[in-house]
């Protein structure tokens, strides 16, 4: 048997529970995965808050969460090669890495370097894709200046560094606390809240060319009146917003391939990604109410004891 997290309804965090289940063997293609360490992100906390529920209330139970992990592969399916039982890797799952154990296709898996411990390693995957493809999706070039709404976050801290090393300025919106963390990074901190959009234009009197979203609200609202071309604006969390103004739904397109090219920044030093906060899998309930204080510097990471 092994344990995951499910929830049989949507609901505050107290609905996600550790359950013991069959443990699944891997097919052709597929490795098993005993995990270590998976990181946490909001999208988890709005599915199980249900709002991404079926309309007609047609939705299964239970259900698991997680789309990264790292761990140590402890079975390999048939018809697989360059993996082996005892590879450290780190990848992507379906909406199931809150577990002890995850099946995965090998294309979704690259080995974890030595020098990068697992919790980074658990915790980057997702972010560190999506910020890759909002970069590559918003154009983002040396010498122009991008504005990161919510810069502090896991998504915002890896696209400051991504960003700057392209040779961009980047501006980054977080609370006064967080601001010495994204001078850090490389970025140039600005406060959120009433008057930003004059404060960012002190800051960058030449002009912003693109925005990233990740926090919705009145970040849409700044990031149109700042930037001329709108298809150079990105959300990753207003979806309506993005179909209202001609604006970009982001999401992080998954590519092994990319997330070697990440680990190995990680590894060198060159690409930081702190995990400000680490929970048991038992207590998933705690780091969802971690994160839906809207506050998370870095990410936040389940490890499996």
């Amino acid at each position: 048997m092994s344990g995951k997290v499910v929830f049989y309804e949507y609901g505050d965090p107290d609905v996600l529970r550790l359950v013991s289940a069959p443990e699944r063997d891997a097919g052709p293609g597929q490795v098993r995965v005993r995990v270590k360490a998976a990181g946490v992100n909001p999208v988890d906390c709005r599915i199980r808050r249900g709002e991404f529920a079926a309309p007609d209330g047609t939705d299964a139970f239970p259900q698991t969460l997680g789309n990264e992990f790292a761990g140590i592969v402890d079975q390999v399916g048939p018809d697989v090669s360059g993996f082996a039982v005892g590879d450290e890797v780190l990848g992507f799952a379906s909406a199931e890495a809150y577990a002890e154990h995850v099946v995965v296709p090998t294309d979704a898996v690259t080995r974890k370097p030595d020098g990068v411990d697992w919790e980074m390693a658990g915790a980057l995957s997702a972010v560190g894709q999506t910020a890759w493809n909002a970069l590559r999706e918003l154009r983002v070039a040396s010498g122009e200046t991008l504005l990161v709404h919510a810069a502090a976050g896991g998504v915002g801290t890896v696209i400051v560094q991504l960003a700057t090393r392209l040779g961009a300025t980047v501006i980054g919106t977080a609370s006064d606390r967080n601001h010495d963390y994204l001078r850090s990074l490389g970025a140039i901190p600005v406060t959120y809240g009433p008057g930003l959009s004059k404060r960012v234009r002190d800051l960058a009197p030449r002009g912003v060319d693109a925005a990233l979203d990740a926090v919705g609200g009145d970040a849409i609202t700044v990031s149109l009146d700042l930037v001329d071309d709108h298809t150079r604006i990105g959300t990753l969390v207003d979806q309506s917003a993005a179909d209202r103004f001609g604006i970009r739904r982001l999401r992080g397109a998954r590519s092994a391939t990319i997330l070697a090219e990440l680990v190995t920044l990680c590894q060198k030093g060159e690409l930081r990604l702190p995990v400000t906060r680490v929970y048991p899998l038992k207590d998933a309930k705690e780091a969802h109410r971690a994160m839906e204080t809207g506050h998370v510097r870095g990410k936040i990471a389940l490890v499996v004891e």
